[in-house]
């Protein structure tokens, strides 16, 4: 992670994850990522609940990925390799279904 105006980087790598998928309208679906850090890879101190918002289409392309802390946007970014580590996890099958079926289950209170 990189706190804005720091030029000290802290690298998390992430363990296992918790998902909460949400269809916004026609054309996003939030998807809130909880996860287990690995014990060698703490998060910050100063965050109280850090998790990851990502913003797909319907379709599960990934358009954003966003640290979180309390469920608002927060004065970190997260690092190259962690969103990597959350977009592999998101782009996987089984998360690609989830969103699928959930937009699927939305569709007929959006259209």
């Amino acid at each position: 992670m990189i706190k804005y105006g720091s030029d000290t980087i802290r690298e998390l790598r992430f363990e296992s994850f918790q998902e909460r998928i949400e269809v916004r309208d026609r054309q996003w679906v939030d998807i809130e990522l909880r996860f287990v850090l690995a014990a060698d890879t703490p998060g910050p101190d100063d965050l109280i609940d850090l998790t990851a918002l990502v913003i797909t289409n319907t379709e599960g392309r990934i358009a954003q990925i966003v640290p979180q802390d309390e469920g608002i946007d927060c004065d970190y970014q997260f690092t190259f390799s962690e969103k990597e580590q959350l977009a592999a996890f998101v782009n996987g099958d089984a998360m690609q279904q989830k969103i699928a079926k959930r937009v699927s289950q939305s569709a007929d209170k959006l259209w």
